[in-house]
């Protein structure tokens, strides 16, 4: 069996196609088989404009089309597609998503920020977590950052915010939204006692593989805001050049950075996981939650 994810997000699309298989213990899991990432960047019109630009519309459909085709191709049995924040905010949302049926076959949602979160939390970290400790889990995407709060290996408290990386690149970020963002840190976290972060999302995975960390090491903050100065002190042309990240990493990178360093210090995590999983991850853990529950 072969499932599907498409996540839609503010900043890249991704495809991933994965082989589903059974343990001799019963337990169905996967192994990644093909993940294809495109940036389109929909954030910069949906945040901006509060619409999809014709521009952005037929490169998003001519992407749903090639990972339709590409899904046709590896024979995929099951697929979920979703589109997050920039589609949530796009008034001509609904209307691409009927475009996107019609030319690639392809059936899109637009989830909310609570669904969203839920998908992400379908990777079901908590399982292996450290029983008697507390976590905040933070993903960062680019339109917004889902935030929750584990006890005890326990769903304790989660939102979602409006804050992202394209948002502050754009300047669409508000200040009220911090504020709030910080008041919820706060009162959810309040009297736990050395609380680890969990980072999950593109820029935080890059952070990790740039600080040469080990595998299942946790980063440290030291080490994160050591990074972010080194990246902060190069420009853009040199984030490319000398750090050789992608045009499209290179950017988005310091406000991923500047999120993640906040939300720590506020909650006075010291150190944060990093366990490389994401949307597409979740999504296809859902389906075969779904599929073999």
């Amino acid at each position: 069996m072969r499932y599907a994810a498409i996540d839609v997000g503010s900043n890249a699309v991704r495809l991933l196609i994965a082989d589903i298989s059974q343990s001799e213990k019963g337990k169905y899991g996967f192994k990644k088989n093909t993940l294809v990432r495109v940036p389109l960047r929909l954030g910069d019109d949906a945040f901006l404009d509060h619409k999809l630009s014709p521009k952005k519309i037929d490169d998003l459909i001519k992407t749903m089309i090639a990972f339709k085709n590409l899904m046709d191709v590896y024979h995929v049995t099951e697929y979920l597609a979703c589109a997050t924040s920039a589609m949530r905010e796009a008034v001509n949302g609904e209307e691409v998503i009927k475009k996107i049926k019609k030319l690639a076959n392809i059936d899109l949602e637009i989830i909310e920020g609570e669904r969203e979160a839920n998908i992400i939390y379908a990777n079901h970290i908590e399982e292996n977590l450290a029983p008697n400790k507390s976590y905040l889990y933070i993903d960062v995407g680019g339109g917004s950052t889902e935030l929750s709060v584990f006890i005890n290996q326990k769903l304790f408290a989660s939102k979602s915010f409006n804050i992202g990386t394209i948002r502050i690149l754009d300047n669409q970020d508000k200040q009220e939204t911090w504020d709030e963002m910080r008041d919820w840190i706060k009162t959810s976290t309040k009297g736990l006692k050395e609380l680890a972060g969990i980072g999950t999302g593109g820029n935080i995975n890059k952070l990790f593989r740039m600080s040469g960390e080990k595998e299942g090491m946790p980063l440290s903050f030291t080490k994160l805001n050591s990074l972010y100065n080194e990246l902060n002190s190069y420009s853009l042309k040199e984030r490319i050049t000398v750090m050789k990240l992608n045009q499209d990493r290179a950017d988005v990178i310091i406000p991923a950075c500047e999120i993640y360093l906040t939300l720590m210090k506020w909650a006075s995590v010291k150190q944060i996981y990093v366990p490389k999983v994401g949307m597409v991850d979740g999504i296809i853990n859902l389906l075969i939650e779904e599929n073999f529950s």
